[in-house]
């Protein structure tokens, strides 16, 4: 009798054990959300562990709590999953943009001193200026434009970059990824914003994998540590 049950035993404990250590879902194209993917590319980048999602679009990987997951498959989208629990997905990739296709040829910018009434694209002898003086002013006013059509397109991109940075990087978003909503969560959004150059840097910054690794590697620190420094005091302010 206890051989039986023994052996009955070994017979349940695989079962048990990957029931607790897959986490298992089914992939979809967004747009079109009754389309399953097959061949989606299931990574757990925690472990390393990798599969394929089959012709139904299902998959299953090992996996635990805390683990980031990663689907990715040619002509979509990469989309990464901070796992909270083990319950069962539904993952939808949306259709990579290839704006390398595009052209948009009234973003060109032509000179206001060229006659563009003339097929020969002559300089327009209007202007009245000499050769000399009146030549290498309107040199150095082009390159005075230029240097602050740059810097103003520069300030634009950054502040585009900030407003991105702060929608996806807040307190409302990490709390829902994380499951984390301690007072101190206020330091760790201090002290791993992102910054305008890591977003620029990385076209496709993943701010969900960018979280969940920050997020664990903030909690290993350290109490001080994690702690974000004080403002210091103005002079002449008590």
């Amino acid at each position: 009798m206890l051989k039986k049950l023994f052996l009955l035993g070994l017979l349940l404990l695989p079962v048990v054990a990957w029931s607790q250590s897959y986490i298992t879902g089914n992939v979809f194209d967004n747009e079109q959300r009754s389309l399953r993917l097959q061949d989606v590319a299931v990574r757990n980048l925690t472990t390393k562990a990798v599969v394929v999602s089959d012709k139904d679009g299902r998959f299953a990987v090992p996996a635990k709590a805390g683990d980031i997951i990663s689907f990715s498959l040619i002509g979509y989208q990469t989309d990464t999953v901070y796992l909270t629990n083990l319950f069962a997905k539904n993952i939808y990739l949306r259709a990579a943009v290839n704006s390398l296709n595009t052209v948009n040829v009234t973003t060109t910018k032509v000179s206001p001193y060229l006659d563009t009434k003339n097929p020969e694209a002559e300089v327009d002898r209007q202007v009245n200026y000499s050769k000399n003086r009146g030549g290498l002013r309107l040199g150095l006013g082009f390159n005075k434009m230029r240097k602050q059509a740059a810097k103003e397109q520069e300030l634009e991109e950054a502040a585009d970059i900030n407003e991105e940075i702060s929608k996806n990087f807040n307190k409302t978003v990490i709390q829902k990824l994380v499951n984390y909503k301690e007072k101190d969560l206020d330091d760790y959004i201090g002290l791993y914003r992102p910054t305008v150059e890591q977003v620029k840097a990385d076209k496709t910054f993943d701010y969900t994998y960018y979280i969940a690794t920050t997020f664990n590697e903030w909690r290993k620190l350290p109490a001080d540590a994690r702690k974000l420094a004080p403002l210091p005091k103005l002079k002449g302010k008590p």
